[in-house]
């Protein structure tokens, strides 16, 4: 019985095949090696001008000195950072475009009833810069001082307390409802374009309650124009040490933080994450980052790809439970 061999055309074919694959394999780790080679666009997904966006363009200024390479950043605000988001995900993997996350990035998704991306799927985490607390402020006219004479009060109003956030889905929309799930009091969440204009009702009083970020809250507290009430985080915060934690003043369970981080599309080369791993850990660590965090309340965090994608895992499930406990359905 005679075996039929392939003809020469099909070795050559089959050839041609292998020696493609191969190049085409051989050419990532080469074009990942000489990373990178043209400037790298930060998207920021919020409007420019406030704090994100600020501390957004201190990055993009210490990773332009660390790679050699021009840093731009583009904004892309809308739909609670959703649209920014998204333009990252579906961005090539390659590095040159990359999204400056902030905790709203996880929170939004938990609160959205169809989720526009998927943290997990969608993106290669890279570094976190830093965290910090989230304040508890309640406005002057409530007259209290601490969360106890906060929940006295609050059980006493028969209409129930107003607490603001910076939109729907934010961090400060869930921290509002992780709140009233501890403590089951009656509160309505009254949605803001930002925390700015949210600020403005806290301190004509037409709101009761923020939990607020540092940058947002800062010039306020200072100037005694809203009342401190606790600090969100495991620990003190040192701009604050007189004021406890959620924690100390009795609501278990309440470690919240807001934090900043850089994020590439999914199955971006390992190679370049672990570069601009380095790149930003190693920014973050000097000033004027570090300053610029420190002033604003927050701590510098140093950390590989795989620790930020574990805190960003832990803080889904933790959001996603307080969402589907209060039936949001932010769009």
């Amino acid at each position: 019985m005679k075996t039929s061999l392939p003809s020469t055309k099909r070795y050559f074919s089959l050839a041609v095949t292998v020696v493609s694959a191969l190049a085409a394999l051989s050419a990532v780790p080469a074009q990942a090696q000489t990373y990178p080679l043209k400037a790298i666009t930060l998207i920021v997904p919020f409007a420019p001008g406030g704090g994100t966006d600020s501390i957004a363009r201190d990055v993009g200024r210490a990773l332009s000195d660390k790679l050699g390479q021009v840093v731009i950043i583009e904004n892309k605000g809308g739909a609670g950072g959703s649209i920014g988001a998204n333009a990252v995900a579906k961005a090539p993997a390659d590095g040159y475009t990359l999204l400056f996350a902030t905790s709203t990035f996880v929170t939004n998704a938990a609160a959205e009833a169809t989720p526009t991306y998927n943290i997990e799927k969608d993106f290669a985490p890279i570094a976190m810069i830093g965290r910090g607390p989230l304040l508890v402020v309640a406005s002057k006219e409530m007259g209290v001082k601490n969360i106890a004479q906060l929940r006295t009060a609050m059980a006493a109003r028969p209409d129930g307390t107003n607490f603001c956030s910076a939109g729907n889905g934010s961090i400060n929309h869930l921290s509002g409802e992780l709140f009233r799930q501890k403590t089951q009091l009656a509160m309505t969440h009254v949605p803001y374009k930002g925390s700015g204009p949210a600020t403005v009702d806290l301190l004509a009083g037409r709101i009761q309650l923020f939990f607020a970020t540092i940058p947002t809250i800062l010039p306020y507290v200072q100037d005694n124009r809203v009342e401190l009430l606790a600090v969100t985080s495991a620990k003190r915060s040192p701009l604050f040490p007189n004021t406890p934690t959620m924690a100390e003043a009795g609501i278990k369970g309440f470690e919240i933080s807001t934090w900043w981080g850089v994020l590439a599309p999914a199955k971006t080369p390992q190679i370049i994450i672990d570069k601009l791993n380095l790149a930003i850990n190693e920014a973050a660590a000097r000033d004027p980052l570090r300053s610029r965090l420190s002033n604003e309340g927050a701590d510098a965090v140093s950390g590989s790809p795989a620790d930020f994608r574990k805190a960003l895992l832990a803080e889904s499930v933790l959001w996603r439970e307080v969402a589907k406990t209060a039936g949001l359905k932010a769009n």
